[in-house]
């Protein structure tokens, strides 16, 4: 500005000095109209923690756990209420609905007892144990067992139940081969492994140890998980080619108890990684005969432990090759003579994941086994003894999801199945009753929404919750013989929900890729949305094959609120399943074989585009994308692979490049042996190609996605010169960031999506 700008001794002069008042005017104006807006967005934040909070603790009677007691006619549940927590008994014989004991009585006697302030209408525990014929109770609260009677509610400490469950990082493999002593089932025996091989010797010390094996070494040792027959003069044992362990490292760099960080590591094996390769071999005691198996098996993925037939004629395990593409079980006789019982087959994959089941009956006479050889998942009877189809057990084009109850004396099986029920979302779960032969096919719920049955332990009885996304919860309970409702337990009430305006999410179907298949997904709505205004569109996406993903109950997860509290700030919000995904035909599912980038990228933006064709104030020229894990695989794609629709994402925990995860899910849907469908599929090779404006977010201690991924792919992504932004979270594993990561990813959107400044985390609660 010069020297002269501010003199007036001319016209000239003169009208410099308007302009400055003028742009003066604009510019306070302007800050006006943006301190308003920037109230208005951080308002708008402030709502969505509202709606969080509201959707945690102001949904009432939607119970979602219950327990049925001994007599099997009565079952109790935790119930939120407007007055607060509450445990009901319900006695369906009676038809009864009460307090499951007196809240106020219980908590003077555990305050007295434990010196804590206890409230009646919260009370510090969520299970409870009725014992001694019901007339006491037994909980826990912080890591104290309790047990209280229901005469006096006099209560006493107690000694908590050990718990049993398996401790161990899930991804490690490895066998353990400390020395196990496996007793005969009729006690006379006891079986081992030392020094590599097997060894048996007699219980009371009467027969000093003998060797059954003379073959085993360090690198092609037995297992010391043996199997004994029945009659305990057969032995199995697994003879093992090991592999070596696929260590990955982390820096743990804010530990809590020392100052200077950590490195941890974890036995984590990836795709192509050697496997330990397994073969049965069988000992016959009395003759001290050794048998090794021929069984024809190929490259093995895994086998199952042996399990032996009751009469001891044999036992079966289950061989899972390589690759996914062929699954057996195979019968082994007394003699070591193996045959296939039943061989499975695909050109893609087989889900055994996600899809096999298997239920020996009569001791293995037959066998009841899931198949989708007729492209949809169902149950056949095969005989057990010849391996021969008997029949059919269930058929049509919708799915059995889930097998829940086998009746061998009844001849029936009870299970979860979708797909079934016409104008109904092919996703909702229902449940059903069928005899082995096929016939009398009964559905013991049909209302239209998704069920989950908690059965009584004699099978007469279930209690019955079914929602959607735009129905609250209502509980029955129901009869297992016809589905015939006995008792009215509960209907949800979200009085409070719909005072602040909230708005279920709608569901709405498009058609795919092929103009044919229905595609299912919801659509959410910010509260104070006005259909005269544009809204970006935000998509959460997880495309992961295991499974489908889009919400199909009431409030079911964090996942479901987040979408409602995203929306909150200025943006319609959807998720849904494309092809590639589960619990569809297996042509549907067949899309993502070793091709995870497709993700169903062809279907979501078509399924976008058509609501944003019937909803007009959806803007998809507008369009963002976030997930975690494998969502966060497909969130980056999207902007390398799709970035003339998707314009922001945001990605956490990302799966980059399908070589560096973990093993199972992998090989499962991309195939083996390692070729260049994991290169095409890598975010990694496509990082030239990034456009539009990407948020990585890691925890430094993901080790359920190995961090590394997402490096590697910052490292492609830099050495693009591509621009990206980035959040580390220190101590944090597999999750999408925390509250600091969810934060980090709201203000991302409404910088890029909305145009809008954030605003400032100050002052925000």
């Amino acid at each position: 500005m010069s020297r002269n700008f501010w003199k007036s001794e001319s016209a000239g002069t003169f009208c410099h000095v308007s302009n400055y008042h003028l742009l003066l005017t604009f510019f306070l104006l302007f800050c006006s109209l943006t301190s308003t807006f920037a109230q208005g967005k951080k308002a708008d934040y402030q709502r969505a923690e509202k709606v969080k909070q509201v959707m945690d603790t102001k949904v009432f009677y939607a119970p979602s756990a219950f327990h049925w007691l001994e007599d099997n006619a009565k079952v109790w549940y935790a119930n939120s209420t407007p007055t607060g927590k509450k445990f009901v008994l319900a006695d369906v014989k009676n038809k009864t609905k009460q307090p499951a004991f007196d809240h106020q009585k219980l908590a003077s006697g555990l305050a007295i007892a434990s010196g804590m302030k206890v409230n009646p209408d919260s009370l510090p525990f969520t299970d409870i144990a009725f014992v001694d014929n019901g007339k006491a109770l037994e909980f826990t609260v912080n890591e104290t067992a309790w047990k209280c009677s229901l005469d006096s509610y006099v209560c006493t400490k107690t000694v908590k139940r050990p718990d049993v469950r398996r401790r161990g990082f899930w991804g490690d493999n490895g066998e353990d081969n400390t020395r196990q002593n496996i007793v005969s089932p009729d006690g006379k025996w006891t079986a081992f492994v030392k020094s590599y091989n097997v060894y048996v010797e007699a219980t009371d010390k009467s027969v000093k140890e003998f060797a059954m094996s003379f073959d085993g070494s360090e690198g092609d040792y037995y297992s010391p998980v043996l199997s004994w027959s029945p009659d305990s003069k057969k032995l199995v044992a697994y003879k093992i080619r090991p592999n070596k362990p696929h260590l990955i490292y982390f820096i743990e760099s804010t530990p809590n108890d020392q100052f200077q960080p950590k490195l941890h590591s974890r036995n984590y094996l990836k795709p192509g990684d050697a496997l330990p390769q397994k073969q049965p071999h069988l000992f016959l005691i009395d003759s001290k005969k050794h048998i090794e198996v021929e069984t024809g098996m190929g490259h093995q993925y895994a086998v199952t432990n042996p399990k032996w037939w009751k009469d001891s004629r044999g036992f079966t395990f289950e061989y899972n090759q390589r690759g996914h593409q062929a699954y057996r079980v195979i019968s082994v006789d007394a003699d070591g003579k193996a045959v296939d019982l039943i061989s499975e087959t695909s050109k893609t994959f087989i889900d055994y994941s996600g899809k096999k089941y298997r239920q020996d009956i009569n001791d293995g006479k037959e066998i009841i086994w899931a198949s989708e050889r007729d492209g949809w998942n169902h149950l056949y009877l095969y005989d057990g003894l010849t391996g021969k189809v008997k029949n059919q057990i269930t058929k049509g084009e919708w799915v059995v999801r889930k097998v829940v109850k086998v009746d061998e004396a009844k001849q029936t099986i009870i299970f979860e199945g979708s797909g079934r029920e016409k104008g109904q979302d092919p996703y909702l779960i229902q449940y059903y009753k069928v005899h082995f032969d096929g016939s009398g096919l009964t559905a013991l719920t049909s209302e239209n929404g998704t069920h989950a049955a908690t059965f009584s332990s004699d099978y007469q009885y279930f209690v019955d919750t079914y929602s959607r996304v735009d129905l609250p919860p209502v509980t029955t309970v129901k009869s297992a013989v016809d589905g015939k409702i006995l008792q009215e337990l509960e209907k949800a009430d979200i009085t409070e929900l719909q005072k602040m305006g909230w708005k279920a999410p709608e569901v709405f179907v498009a058609k795919a890729r092929d103009d044919k298949t229905d595609i299912y997904g919801i659509i959410v709505r910010p509260i104070n949305y006005n259909p005269k205004k544009s809204y970006p569109v935000i998509e959460l996406i997880y495309a992961g094959p295991h499974s489908s993903h889009a919400p199909k109950v009431f409030n079911s997860d964090f996942r479901y609120r987040f979408l409602h509290e995203l929306a909150e700030l200025g943006f319609v919000v959807v998720q849904l399943d494309g092809m590639g995904t589960s619990n569809r035909s297996k042509a549907f599912h067949d899309v993502c074989w070793q091709n995870i980038k497709d993700a169903g990228f062809p279907d979501r933006i078509k399924w976008i585009k058509a609501a944003a064709a019937k909803y007009p104030y959806m803007d998809a020229t507008r369009v963002g994308v976030f997930g975690n894990s494998a969502g966060g695989q497909n969130s980056a794609a999207a902007l390398l692979l799709h970035p003339d629709f998707y314009k922001v994402a945001v990605s956490s925990s990302g799966c980059h490049d399908n070589r560096m995860d973990k093993i199972w899910w992998n090989e499962q849907w991309m195939g083996y042996p390692i070729g260049p469908q994991y290169t095409e599929s890598s975010n990694s090779t496509h990082a030239a190609k990034l456009k539009g404006k990407l948020l990585l977010i890691l925890g430094e201690m993901d080790d359920n996605v190995d961090p590394a991924s997402t490096m590697q792919f910052m490292d492609a992504l830099i050495k693009a010169n591509k621009p990206f932004d980035f959040l580390m979270v220190p101590g944090m594993g597999h999750s999408l960031g925390g509250d600091y990561g969810e934060h980090k990813r709201r203000d991302f959107f409404v910088k890029h999506l909305l145009g809008v400044e954030p605003p400032a985390w100050e002052g925000m609660d």
